[in-house]
């Protein structure tokens, strides 16, 4: 074989060795990049799964979902501390208990008219001991139907025909009094009775046959009464000091709306709108030019007012509770603690009848806890954006939280610097609570208009309840055109 046949051998030989090297580096660099794609995807599923079990793990004691939203059956576990009192009423408590009445409506007497051992007649004996038992019942209910008669007389002088006027409201042939009405609409706006069940108990009870288009116009018209009412204690709450808000969904004719609540200790306002945010807020109409004190839930709404804010600190408590329990945060835990320790100060504080903390207190109080969410912002970085992403970055629910508490510090410590402020937002919540009930019931409001005359009757009725009126007069004396005005001052 000549050298020129080696050469070219040698040449196809190394040709051939290069185009399966090229070949090699080929697969090498799409297993890489295949590699980066699975590993991409293994970390998106874990994180994904790490979500999954994060929302799991959830429910009423670790953050803000109701306990009806509790997916399995746990041992409850409170962060309140048992407490040494014995469970029941506790000494000194007045309790309830049936009083005899001095002027009972029915007295019957029961005598003797033959002694029991030897049979002789006692009738002509007066007694020597009455012995006195009462018992308290209800008459048996009936309808009471008053019919007005107006006369009319022909003068016989002129000739002109004058009739006699009937009292104010009875303006129809036949119709229902101002008192049935009124336990109608308690039935349905109090009682949260769907209007089919309020006729069957008026059917039942009272022998009254109303439709459930009457129910519906008698809860029109006491709505329309209120409205005057409604105005007097919005302006009442828009001077108020302190002021708690919420605000929950409600179904309305098949659309999602929002119940917002605004609340003291002696005032509710409810109003519905489909909006959850500032353009419900200010149509509501509280919270512009409101310079108070409000505590709220965080909702970032509310920051876009010009007044102070306090933090609802149990919906702070029970995110600590998920990232202490399910994310083994040291600094959750103690956060924890030093939160309750600091409500406990408060509430010895309100019991000694103090009006504030001592500042130094409050001084000592703020700056420990500031130490610990420097620490907690120390051992839970910012997630970064990857390179050539856009958008804003998602963070974890722990980096969110204390963004939260360090962004908003003056809403975390406000109830520490003033004692009207309450720790948490349970006033708002409790207002809240039975519109969640009612709609368990009903399922949602039919209308717009069945929604804003529930929440104006709603908040008149919560106002009453809290200041001790009775309600059940007071609406007959809003379907009567006067309606019992509860004290704003």
């Amino acid at each position: 074989m000549s050298l020129e046949e080696d050469n070219q051998r040698l040449r196809e030989h190394l040709a051939e060795r290069d185009k399966r090297l090229e070949q090699q580096e080929s697969r090498l660099g799409q297993q890489s990049l295949l590699i980066e794609q699975l590993q991409a995807q293994i970390a998106s599923l874990t994180q994904h799964v790490k979500d999954l079990q994060d929302r799991l793990a959830k429910d009423s004691h670790n953050s803000s979902l109701p306990p009806s939203s509790d997916r399995f059956v746990r041992q409850p576990k409170s962060l309140r501390k048992k407490s040494e009192k014995p469970s029941g009423g506790q000494k000194g408590h007045p309790g309830t208990t049936l009083q005899f009445s001095q002027t009972p409506d029915e007295v019957i007497e029961h005598r003797v008219s033959v002694c029991a051992s030897c049979h002789d007649d006692l009738r002509q004996v007066e007694a020597c001991v009455t012995l006195r038992r009462q018992v308290v019942d209800i008459p048996a209910p009936r309808l009471l139907v008053q019919e007005h008669r107006a006369e009319q007389k022909l003068c016989p002088r002129c000739q002109q025909l004058t009739q006699a006027e009937f009292p104010a409201g009875v303006t129809a042939p036949i119709q229902y009094g101002p008192l049935i009405g009124a336990v109608a609409v308690y039935l349905t706006q109090q009682q949260l009775l769907p209007l089919e069940r309020t006729c069957e108990v008026l059917r039942d009870l009272l022998g009254a046959h109303m439709s459930e288009g009457t129910v519906g116009e008698l809860i029109q018209r006491t709505a329309c009464q209120l409205a005057p009412v409604e105005q007097q204690i919005k302006a009442v709450l828009q001077q108020a000091a302190v002021i708690h808000q919420d605000e929950t969904s409600m179904s309305v004719a098949g659309q999602r709306c929002w119940e917002h609540v605004t609340s003291t200790a002696t005032l509710t306002h409810y109003q519905m709108h489909p909006s959850r945010g500032q353009e419900a807020l200010n149509a509501i109409g509280i919270m512009p030019g409101f310079k108070g004190i409000s505590i709220h839930d965080a909702w970032g709404s509310y920051f876009l007012y010009d007044c102070a804010h306090a933090f609802c600190l149990v919906h702070v408590l029970r995110e600590l509770v998920f990232q202490a329990e399910q994310q083994g945060a040291v600094w959750a835990s103690e956060l924890i603690d030093l939160l309750l320790l600091m409500k406990q100060a408060t509430q010895d504080a309100r019991q000694q009848g103090k009006h504030w903390l001592d500042p130094l207190e409050v001084l000592d109080w703020e700056r420990a806890l500031l130490q610990v969410l420097a620490e907690a912002d120390r051992l839970t970085p910012r997630a970064t954006a990857p390179p050539g992403t856009k958008g804003r970055v998602k963070q974890s629910a722990a980096r969110n939280l204390l963004d939260r508490l360090l962004t908003h510090q003056p809403a975390v410590f406000c109830f520490l610097e003033d004692l009207r402020v309450d720790f948490d937002n349970n006033l708002a919540e409790r207002d809240l609570r039975m519109l969640k009930v009612q709609q368990k019931v009903s399922g949602c409001f039919r209308s717009p208009a069945g929604a804003h005359a529930f929440s104006r009757i709603r908040g008149y009725l919560s106002t009453l309840r809290k200041q001790g009126l009775p309600l059940l007069s007071a609406l007959q004396a809003t379907l009567a055109g006067h309606p019992l005005l509860p004290a704003l001052a």
